[in-house]
């Protein structure tokens, strides 16, 4: 067990780096706390490989990725809008304030799940799966992809410090774009016409909805905006007057 945890711990964080999912959770760590991102990619790095696991050891198989990487692109390209969008920080959102915490770790631990499931070290633990201790890979692959993912999100904490934040936010949202389309061509080559015919309508239906979300939400905040700023000179006048 130990000679397969040490293996399948060293392959699995040589493959995740540099890999797509590293640079997710770098992405991830300049918009979210570092614990929360962090716990989520355990959650789904140990559900993930549970599953890889599973079918290398006890049923020797592989399993297809085109849809689910296709599912994982869309799925970036809503991140991508959002983060354009930005962050409420209106009296509303502060009073669910308490419940971010849950629905950040929701959101990153969906996404890693989608982008993991047929990646490569899915694939290299499936494979290590087949010749070796099951629990011993289990453990070791889910504390390789781990310890890479927290190097990036070591990363992305000391970028973070030093970076504006709306250069933050459109890094962070051009990233998730590049993560979509490299999803979406990574399922959609060589799939049938069936998955082609509806993702690319889907893509695209998904990327109008997000401009126009974007532009009412940017017009309501201007406005927001305007009616403050005359609410405060109309206080300073009345000041003036007495």
């Amino acid at each position: 067990m130990f000679a397969a945890l040490m293996l399948s711990s060293g392959i699995i964080f040589v493959a995740e780096l540099g890999d797509k999912s590293q640079l997710m959770a770098m992405t991830y760590a300049l918009r979210y706390r570092w614990w929360v991102v962090l716990a989520a990619i355990l959650t789904a790095t140990t559900l993930v490989h549970a599953v890889s696991v599973f079918f290398g050891h006890f049923l020797g198989l592989s399993i297809p990725s085109d849809i689910i990487s296709v599912l994982a692109g869309l799925s970036m390209l809503v991140f991508g809008l959002w983060t354009l969008r930005g962050d409420e920080l209106d009296e509303e959102e502060s009073a669910r304030a308490r419940r971010v915490g849950a629905s950040v770790f929701l959101a990153v631990m969906s996404s890693f799940m989608l982008a993991e499931l047929g990646d490569k070290t899915m694939l290299a633990t499936i494979t290590l799966a087949t010749d070796h201790d099951w629990v011993g890979v289990w453990i070791g692959s889910t504390v390789g992809m781990v310890a890479a993912d927290a190097l990036a999100i070591a990363v992305g904490r000391l970028l973070g410090r030093h970076l504006p934040e709306r250069a933050i936010a459109v890094g962070a949202a051009v990233l998730f774009f590049g993560f979509a389309v490299w999803l979406l061509v990574e399922g959609l080559s060589g799939a049938s016409g069936v998955l082609v015919a509806v993702s690319v309508p889907a893509a695209v239906l998904i990327v109008v909805a997000g401009v126009f979300w974007i532009r009412v939400t940017h017009r309501r905040r201007q406005a927001r905006s305007q009616v403050a700023e005359h609410d405060v000179a109309e206080a300073d006048r009345i000041r003036e007057l007495y």
